[in-house]
């Protein structure tokens, strides 16, 4: 079990860090991007939200590269398995539970999803701050109704 555990850990600091990297480049370029002028304000929001949530979306795709990667040199499922497959159920927490571990490795599967949970939220609040600033450098103080409390 112990072993799970530091291997489940050793990847999961490797996607850390890959998500770190990922983050200090979105954000480099949501700024750069949000910084520049512009005449459709809320079209110009958009295109920074959809490149900057792609760029997140490639780097969860990377990290669970990462996890079938492990898998694979694991061996911690059966050879006939779907290990891109069962990476993304057990990273996105679907589980479905087609595919299970083999039993020396049944840890792995949970410290995955426990990964992608902590990277997905990452994700959604640097959407958010990516979102508030790009905002606030525009002067948008309403979208659809709603308005800042700064306004």
């Amino acid at each position: 079990m112990l072993l799970q555990l530091l291997v489940g850990t050793l990847v999961s600091v490797i996607n850390i860090g890959l998500h770190a990297l990922v983050t200090v480049l979105a954000v480099a370029i949501a700024r750069r991007a949000g910084l520049q002028p512009t005449r459709r304000p809320r079209l110009h929001l958009m295109g920074v939200m959809i490149a900057t949530a792609v760029v997140l979306m490639i780097s969860h795709a990377f990290e669970v590269l990462v996890w079938a990667a492990a898998y694979l040199g694991l061996r911690a499922v059966a050879a006939d398995s779907d290990i891109l497959y069962f990476a993304f159920v057990n990273y996105t927490t679907l589980g479905y539970g087609d595919i299970t571990p083999v039993p020396e490795w049944r840890l792995i599967g949970p410290m995955t999803a426990m990964n992608g949970v902590l990277l997905f939220g990452w994700s959604a609040a640097i959407l958010f701050e990516v979102l508030r600033k790009t905002l606030e450098h525009l002067g948008i103080t309403e979208v659809h109704g709603y308005r800042s409390p700064e306004a």
